[in-house]
């Protein structure tokens, strides 16, 4: 993967999805610098940048719900990375096993109000 052809975003950001080698689960959305994604090639420990705190973050240092990276794919645009892991415990922070567990369509059908500030 030639890193100088990754398009970073005007905040020299990208986002990166995170996938359950195994099942193919998406299990997370983080946001990537270039340091974040050389370490994450050079460790092969899942590395993002905090949006929030500023600053790099391997997955599970704090946590112990570690992604061991298995491989790295970037979309065709290369404006997206998908890295492929095998994940201890959950992914999210709230302790599941996929951020994405929530069903946007399930709220649809039931006729929930998905607009915010609704009620």
């Amino acid at each position: 993967m030639n890193l100088d052809s990754i398009k970073f975003d005007g905040s020299g950001l990208i986002p990166a999805i995170a996938q359950d080698a195994q099942s193919g689960q998406v299990l997370m959305l983080a946001w990537m610098n270039r340091e974040a994604l050389e370490l994450t090639i050079s460790t092969r420990k899942a590395t993002y940048w905090s949006r929030s705190r500023q600053e790099i973050w391997v997955k599970g240092e704090t946590s112990g719900s570690n992604q061991e990276v298995v491989s790295i794919f970037h979309d065709c645009d290369k404006d997206a990375i998908l890295l492929k892991v095998n994940q201890s415990n959950g992914a999210c922070h709230t302790g599941d096993k996929s951020c994405f567990d929530a069903g946007l369509m399930d709220e649809i059908s039931t006729g929930e109000n998905l607009i915010a500030g609704d009620k």
